[in-house]
């Protein structure tokens, strides 16, 4: 059953970024397809859908996001995102001192059920909520679990040289590529050697670690729209679906079956 929040809530970020609160909190329901264009805002930000899957970018990173994870995005820092399904963003800003303790880059969360449930409880608080008061308890409860919540290592970082840059947007269309480095350097006109050492440079990873990066993120949103742990491993090049799930436990600590199984729940 949809959640009601409060009539004539604001869903333009802009009015939440200097409300007199520590935290606040927006709903905004868009239609699979609707992009959000680039912005920044004063506060942090935990961007989160309780229903739904989104891409978020930045301008140094890729991330995509299923429901039960959210992505913490620090002050200023530029980014865009894309339904792509039906979404109900439940959003979270922080006042700057205070989400500075949750550090300064951006990372995906696990979004507890004691944290959904407090966003939600937040949303049907007034925006700017009585101090003392239910909303106060229910923002420092937030910024608690905020501060413990696990970190998924799922992140696809993204380069600025024009030669990776294409590399990297045709893996990203087409993720079950076979195609290896020296094959990418005949395509782009740089060598091979160039492009191994580009890459640690440009994105921290190496070139197979980064493709495996994108292998995840491209693993999560399938399994979040329910599909098969054999149909993934097939569509990204694995040889097996035994392979692909000892790739995906040895970074994650987790197999695809538990995540299929979380969000095939109610």
């Amino acid at each position: 059953m949809p959640t009601s929040f409060p009539p004539n809530r604001s869903t333009n970020h802009k009015d939440y970024q200097r409300v007199p609160r520590v935290v606040t909190a927006m709903a905004r329901d868009v239609e699979h397809g609707v992009t959000g264009v680039p912005h920044s805002h004063e506060r942090a930000q935990l961007l989160y859908a309780t229903q739904g899957l989104m891409r978020v970018w930045t301008d140094n990173g890729m991330w995509i996001l299923p429901p039960r994870r959210g992505l913490l995005i620090p002050p200023g820092v530029t980014h865009h995102w894309r339904a792509l399904s039906k979404v109900t963003m439940r959003t979270v800003y922080i006042e700057p001192s205070v989400a500075a303790r949750m550090g300064d880059s951006c990372r995906v969360i696990e979004v507890s059920p004691l944290l959904r449930e407090m966003i939600l409880a937040l949303l049907n608080e007034p925006i700017e909520y009585p101090i003392p008061g239910r909303g106060e308890h229910l923002a420092m409860l937030i910024l608690s679990e905020l501060e413990a919540a696990e970190t998924v290592p799922i992140a696809v970082p993204w380069p600025r040289d024009r030669r990776l840059i294409g590399i990297c947007e045709a893996i990203m269309a087409d993720p079950g590529s076979s195609r290896n480095i020296e094959q990418w350097a005949d395509e782009v006109g740089a060598s091979a050697r160039t492009l191994i050492r580009l890459f640690p440079k440009e994105t921290g990873l190496h070139y197979r670690q980064w493709v495996q990066q994108v292998h995840l993120a491209e693993a999560f949103g399938r399994l979040a729209e329910g599909q098969s742990v054999g149909g993934i491993a097939a569509a990204l090049g694995y040889a097996s679906p035994s392979a692909f799930t000892a790739m995906f436990r040895r970074v994650l600590g987790k197999t695809p079956q538990h995540y299929l199984t979380e969000w095939r729940g109610p």
